[in-house]
């Protein structure tokens, strides 16, 4: 049994949407320290790790560890339709997980069905990177947008105090640098030169739901998964998502 209240449902609304950006559905693992969530998408390129600490809701009562399948669509979906200035109560009842939206004057309640979820990948790869690239959540997004307009993938390359960025398909071709300005790149950490490719679509599935004045941490390896990491908030999403590799 739980019941958890988060006083801005708008909040959670954009934690959900950072998850189901690329995941149609996940269990969510509710103890008394938070809530997590890890999962694979279903093409296996990608994988989500979700955390939200207690502190984040403004009730938060759970009898023992309970795991919570739910259809990340159908959760979106009833999370899209709250108003400014709602609160949210969820709870389990009668295996259903319900939603209720409480405004000033207006209560609403859903009731979704539980599901039996895949299993979940059992830990997140071990990786080695050799680069770690702090940027503004606006650029990054406007970034892809530019890598978009000549391919579906998008090259990063570091070296030193560097990053490139490169696009090419049969429109055309993108060549781009970024040194550290602090007005897009925060910082970059380099021990070694690293380069990879990656799906420009994944890429910005995954950090769709970044707040705008959030840092997008991205961390490279040549020709490994990426590891991108941001804060919603209190909660953290890390993603990893698998190269691009020319047969």
């Amino acid at each position: 049994m739980f019941e958890l209240k988060i006083d801005d449902a708008r909040y959670w609304k954009s934690c959900v949407e950072a998850i189901g950006s690329l995941i149609d559905e996940g269990a969510f693992n509710i103890t008394k320290e938070g809530v997590s969530l890890k999962a694979m998408d279903p093409s296996g390129i990608s994988m989500v790790s979700f955390f939200i600490p207690n502190k984040a809701f403004s009730k938060y009562d759970v009898e023992k560890e309970t795991n919570v399948g739910l259809n990340l669509d159908n959760l979106v979906k009833v999370l899209s339709s709250t108003a400014g200035n709602e609160q949210l109560v969820m709870k389990d009842s009668n295996n259903r997980f319900v939603l209720e939206f409480i405004g000033q004057n207006s209560k609403r309640k859903y009731r979704l069905p539980m599901i039996e979820v895949r299993k979940e990948p059992e830990k997140e790869p071990k990786i080695e990177f050799e680069s770690n690239i702090e940027l503004k959540s606006d650029s990054f997004k406007e970034m892809l947008k530019h890598a978009n307009l000549m391919s579906s993938y998008i090259g990063f390359k570091v070296e030193k105090s560097m990053l490139s960025v490169m696009a090419k398909g049969d429109t055309g071709e993108l060549e781009e640098e970024y040194s550290v300005n602090g007005d897009m790149v925060k910082k970059i950490e380099a021990g070694k030169s690293s380069s990879a490719t990656f799906n420009e679509d994944y890429l910005s599935k995954i950090v769709g739901a970044a707040p705008s004045d959030s840092i997008i941490v991205m961390h490279l390896k040549t020709d490994e998964p990426m590891k991108v990491d941001y804060k919603i908030g209190d909660a953290s999403v890390l993603y990893y998502l698998a190269p691009y590799i020319e047969s």
